[in-house]
Order: C-alpha cells, then sequence, then structure tokens
C-alpha cells in the first residue's frame, strides 16, 4: 500500500527528531558520567543557574544543559556563565560556523598537503586512499610502495579518517621488516585503506624536556571573522611517560599557554585523575616558555584564510628541532579544551554565539553519521 507522502513527511520528521534528541543525550550522559569521577564536585546556586539560562536564551533562544558549567565549575574552581555545552557545540554551533557537510574531505590527513601545500608539514612518503597508493603527488602500485617504505628506519603510521590519536604508531622499517618481527606487507595490510606513512618529527629540546616519548604539541584554536583570524585559545598536550601521542583521552594532559608564550600553573588529564604541577619528567608548568610560540600562531593565522568554509579550526602544532612550527593535523570540529582553558571562547564568546546562530546549521543526524565513519571498508 502506497504511503501518503504527507504522513511520510510526518514519520521522517519525527524520526530526525528522535536521532536528534538522542544526539543530544549521549554527550550529557558522558558528561554526568565524568562529573561522578570528581573528588569535588560542586553544585550551581539558583542565582547562577538563571544566569546561565538567561544567557543563553538571549543568544540561542532557548536554555542549556548545565551538566558541563557544573562539572567545569568542580574541575577548575572557576564558576562561569561562558562554559559552553559539548551537545550545543556540537549540534548548534560548530555546524553553523563550519559547512559539516565538507568536513571528512578536509579532515582526510592525506589531503592536507594538497588544500595547504604552502604549510609546514611532516614529509609524507606513501599514501594509501581508497585502497589506492601515492607518493609525491603520483600513483604507484603496491609493491611500489612497500619498495619506498623498506629501509626507511623510525615512522609514523598512521589512519587518515581517524583522531584522537586512534591508530598512530612509532615504527622502525628495516630490510622490509618492521620492529624486527612484522613483515612490511602485513602492517599494510592491517590497516587496510586510507591510511599514511610519514616522517618523524625531531622536537625541540624545550618540547621534548616535557616528555621525551611523545611529540608534545599545541593545540591552537583559531576563529575567522571577515578577513581577521582571531586565536580563541591555545593549550599545550603533553604525554605521559612512555606514552606515544600526547592526547588527552589517551591519557595525555592539557595546560593553558598564555598570550606571552609561557604555560599556566596546573595540566589536566582524564576525569577523576589528579591535575598536575609537574611534568612526569620533572619539568613544572607553571612559567615555562612554549618555544617558537608567536611563529605558530603566525602560521596557523595565514592557514586558516585559505580554508573558506571553515570560521572555526583547531590546528595541532609542533614545534622541531630548529625552532620551525610544523602542522601535524587540523581538526574542523575541534573538542573543547574547557578544563586547561575554560571557558572555550572567552572574551570572544558572545560573538561567536552570534556570528553562529546568523548562519544556517549544516549539522544533521546523517551528516554526523558521516562525520563518524572511520576507515571504512572498501
Amino acid at each position: 500500500m502506497k504511503i501518503p507522502n504527507r504522513i511520510f513527511r510526518k514519520v521522517l520528521s519525527w524520526v530526525y527528531r528522535y536521532q536528534e534528541y538522542a544526539a543530544d543525550q549521549r554527550p550529557i550522559h558522558k558528561i554526568r558520567n565524568s562529573y561522578s569521577k570528581l573528588k569535588t564536585q560542586k553544585k550551581l546556586s539558583n542565582e547562577q543557574i538563571k544566569e546561565i539560562q538567561d544567557y543563553y536564551k538571549a543568544l540561542l533562544g532557548h536554555e542549556v544543559p548545565i551538566e558541563w558549567h557544573q562539572y567545569f565549575y568542580s574541575r577548575t574552581g572557576n564558576y562561569s556563565k561562558l562554559y559552553i555545552p559539548t551537545s550545543e557545540y556540537k549540534h548548534q554551533i560548530i555546524g553553523r560556523l563550519n559547512v559539516y557537510p565538507l568536513h571528512l574531505a578536509y579532515n582526510d590527513k592525506n589531503m592536507t598537503d594538497v588544500t595547504l601545500p604552502h604549510t609546514h608539514q611532516p614529509k609524507i612518503y606513501v599514501k594509501n586512499m581508497g585502497g589506492y597508493f601515492y607518493a609525491e603527488g603520483q600513483p604507484i602500485t603496491k609493491e611500489e610502495a612497500i619498495h619506498l617504505c623498506r629501509d626507511l628506519g623510525d615512522v609514523i603510521i598512521k589512519p587518515s579518517l581517524t583522531g584522537r590519536g586512534n591508530g598512530v604508531r612509532k615504527v622502525h622499517i628495516e630490510d622490509g621488516i618492521v620492529d624486527n618481527k612484522q613483515a612490511l606487507e602485513e602492517l599494510f595490510h592491517e590497516y587496510f585503506a586510507d591510511y599514511l606513512v610519514q616522517q618523524v618529527i625531531v622536537q625541540h629540546p624545550d618540547m621534548k624536556a616535557l616528555n621525551s616519548s611523545s611529540v608534545n604539541t599545541i593545540r591552537i584554536v583559531t576563529y575567522r571573522t571577515g578577513m581577521e583570524v582571531k586565536t580563541v585559545y591555545t593549550v599545550i598536550r603533553i604525554g605521559r611517560k612512555g606514552m606515544n601521542i600526547d592526547n588527552e583521552s589517551a591519557g595525555g594532559i592539557s595546560a593553558i599557554i598564555h598570550p606571552d608564550g609561557s604555560i599556566g600553573k596546573y595540566a589536566y588529564g582524564a576525569p577523576g585523575v589528579d591535575n598536575v604541577e609537574f611534568t612526569d619528567t620533572g619539568i613544572k608548568l607553571d612559567g615555562y616558555k612554549v618555544p617558537s610560540y608567536n611563529k605558530a600562531i603566525e602560521m596557523v593565522k595565514q592557514s586558516h584564510m585559505q580554508l573558506p568554509y571553515f570560521n572555526m579550526i583547531g590546528w595541532d602544532i609542533a614545534i622541531e628541532e630548529d625552532g620551525s612550527p610544523v602542522m601535524i593535523e587540523l581538526n574542523l570540529n575541534p573538542d573543547l579544551s574547557q578544563s586547561a582553558n575554560g571557558p572555550a571562547f572567552g572574551e570572544y564568546t558572545e560573538m561567536i554565539l552570534k556570528d553562529a546562530m546568523s548562519r544556517k546549521n549544516t549539522w544533521t543526524p546523517v551528516t554526523m553519521k558521516c562525520m563518524n565513519m572511520r576507515n571504512y571498508y572498501i
């Protein structure tokens, strides 16, 4: 029996509303779980709740979940109405600031050297894109890719469509053997499709001193308004002893970087982990200077102007041995570091929210599913 278009549209509308509701609830459940792990749990007063809701109703047109305000107030000891709820950020803000359907293509690590050819990046030896191999911009066979990589020594191999350090490995390749135990062809088979083999960064001594086993990076979040790019915030991300990556989701820690390039007093890790004043190598964070900080800021500001579909971008920048900033990754749907540096948008909060709400929301449950693609199988 043919379903009338009127009924079909109503059912489809209900399905979309349910998917949006479910998408909103997932981060709320997550932040409640994180709050339950905190050693100090503070409650918001009625006056604070009213201040938060009045502020967001004026800017977004509706009330917001207060769980994030309560969490960051408890975590940092600092109350502010300006904390950004992740559910609002993911579903109401970033999809307006950035053209969501284009995220996946531009976030592909195998395309960054193409979209930003003038931004300093690590050398890529071999790419796998959609199951096909490339080197120096030219298609090559699998056998040629293996030959190119068989004696590279230390390299990084990582998926090109994932984030948060998932699948990133540092390996040693000699005579076609990986880490003295596995054939290079077997390693390629494990990653299957959509990955790259990349140069290992030799980082600046001052960055290495923070943790020698990981490349410690600067996360810079920038916001474009007209012909100007503003630095929303910066944090330093530091790995823990023995870790290869610095991501907080993988156990790393993050601390604010002040405008003069000095690190703040505390670094924050996962919920339930004590805030730290010293790195695992014994470096005191408070006042520690990040090398080439201003150079890194200038590089990402210039790069941001080359990406017109995205008004908010997160950049992961390493500092090479000679002090040159090098872009490791760009993030077009960046997570917000509101423990290390909160509230996320700071003095630009009202401006960013007004700008976002003046634009069409390109986020939908369907585009979210596309963004959640992870190393699809062809």
